[in-house]
């Protein structure tokens, strides 16, 4: 028979039982009990319960009570489990980050990542630049179908092969050739990616030349001294969907001031009921940029992505934009 919360109550002593810990005590001038919180087989805390009169607890109190620490037992566990998981995610997430971009000698570079959710999940957005070679410099930025792990497999994978494809000497179509047959390699695991990559090299007497490849990435846009605004990039499949792509790349050259913005789907579909900011109403807000730095450029592309809807977003947004100063 179990034994009730009642019995194991007695003045000014401390009793241990299974499941149950109670005590009285009379410096309060009446009676405290205390119960461990237990989760999981462990005693994570204890609840003390007190009333300063000389009644003793009613049965149906110390029931109440014990019921009571069982479920802060268990809130306070999920809580600890809930902010192990989002501390996990978070490190996750920023391992899947470039630490720190590398100066590009006459070229600004600005990126701003915003993970959409509560930070327990990992998103499927990421970018990177990196150095190649002498003079040379690889950019990327894309977006995982999906979040979670296995997601995240695949923006690893994504990551580390251009990188290291690049730095073999592989030309950008090669590249996310090569990239897509290891996403497909994967097979149930396997998720598709759209990727805008891209090289450049910076020019000693002004400007970069650069040369993307966009598979199924929203396009890269140029922003012109002049205000004008136009797609860098033709479209092109996006990755993990087919086995034999033939892919690419377009070549264009930065004059000084000119302005290359590159964002993820978070920013073109960003919501507001039916309506949608797009990439005509991005293209807009682009041309109001004429004359900044890649810092405030991208600032601004994320204020009138905030400003467009007032909900939060519900899905990842990266900007990457790249000035060469006059």
């Amino acid at each position: 028979m179990r034994t009730s919360l009642r019995s194991l109550l007695l003045d000014d002593d401390t009793i241990t039982a299974p499941g149950a810990t109670l005590a009285t005590a009379s410096a309060v001038g009446g009676e405290t009990v205390v119960l461990p919180l237990v989760a999981r087989n462990r005693v994570i805390g204890m609840l003390t319960l007190g009333k300063p009169t000389d009644e003793r607890f009613r049965q149906e109190i110390l029931e109440l009570a014990e019921d009571l620490s069982r479920r802060a037992a268990l809130a306070l566990d999920n809580a600890r489990l809930y902010s192990e998981r989002t501390a996990i995610s978070q490190s996750l997430q920023r391992s899947l980050l470039p630490p720190e971009l590398p100066k590009v000698p006459g070229v600004e570079v600005e990126v701003i990542y915003r993970a959409a959710g509560e930070g327990n999940e990992v998103g499927g957005d990421f970018y990177d630049l990196f150095p190649i070679r002498e003079g040379a410099y690889g950019f990327a930025i894309g977006d995982v179908c999906g979040t979670g792990p296995e997601a995240a497999a695949v923006t690893g994978l994504a990551r580390h092969a251009l990188r290291l494809l690049a730095r073999e000497g592989f030309t950008g179509p090669a590249v996310l050739e090569r990239l897509n047959a290891a996403i497909l390699d994967e097979g149930a695991r396997s998720r598709f990616l759209t990727l805008l990559y891209g090289e450049v090299w910076p020019r000693e007497e002004g400007g970069a030349r650069l040369k993307v490849v966009c598979a199924g990435h929203p396009l890269p846009l140029r922003l012109r001294q002049d205000g004008s605004v136009e797609p860098a990039a033709e479209p092109q499949p996006l990755l993990g969907v087919m086995e034999d792509l033939e892919l690419h790349e377009q070549e264009l050259t930065l004059d000084p001031g000119d302005v290359l913005l590159c964002v993820t789907d978070g920013v073109t579909e960003r919501r507001e009921g039916t309506r949608m900011l797009g990439d005509d109403g991005l293209a807009e807000v682009l041309t109001t940029c004429t004359g900044l730095n890649a810092g405030a450029v991208a600032a601004r592309i994320l204020r009138a992505v905030e400003r467009f809807a007032a909900d939060a977003p519900s899905d990842d947004m990266a900007i990457l934009a790249m000035r060469v100063p006059e």
